[in-house]
């Protein structure tokens, strides 16, 4: 099973150039059964650019998160704190094997979904 992912295409991009190896998120998916996930970059791009599988899970307190990812976080740790400022812990999801698309896909057309606010499940049969 896949999540799609709405992220900043700042953040996207930089997912895919592989100075992000690390996903942070205030909340995550309850499912054991996600494996990958599929990244859609938010406003202004709105489309799906790549998709990539999901290693390890951190869900730590902010200091131990952020000691343990910063190195390949992709973003400041201004930001990171600033992302997180109304919480005690956060998660991280690894990024593995990612695969950036040729072509962009449309959320509507390709995979018949809305734009997710933080995360929708897609049941593909792929």
């Amino acid at each position: 099973m896949k999540v799609v992912m709405s992220i900043k295409p700042k953040f996207a991009n930089k997912i895919f150039d592989g100075t992000k190896r690390f996903e942070f998120r205030k909340a995550i998916f309850k499912n054991q059964n996600v494996t990958s996930v599929l990244v859609y970059a938010s406003s202004p791009v709105q489309k799906v650019i790549g998709e990539f599988e999901i290693g390890e899970i951190f869900n730590f307190d902010l200091k131990t998160l952020w000691d343990r990812t910063k190195e390949h976080s992709g973003i400041t740790e201004d930001y990171f704190y600033e992302y997180f400022a109304d919480r005690k812990n956060g998660f991280a999801i690894q990024i593995k094997n990612k695969k950036k698309f040729k072509i962009p896909k449309s959320l509507k057309e390709d995979y018949n979904l809305a734009p997710p606010q933080s995360f929708a499940y897609f049941d593909s049969d792929e």
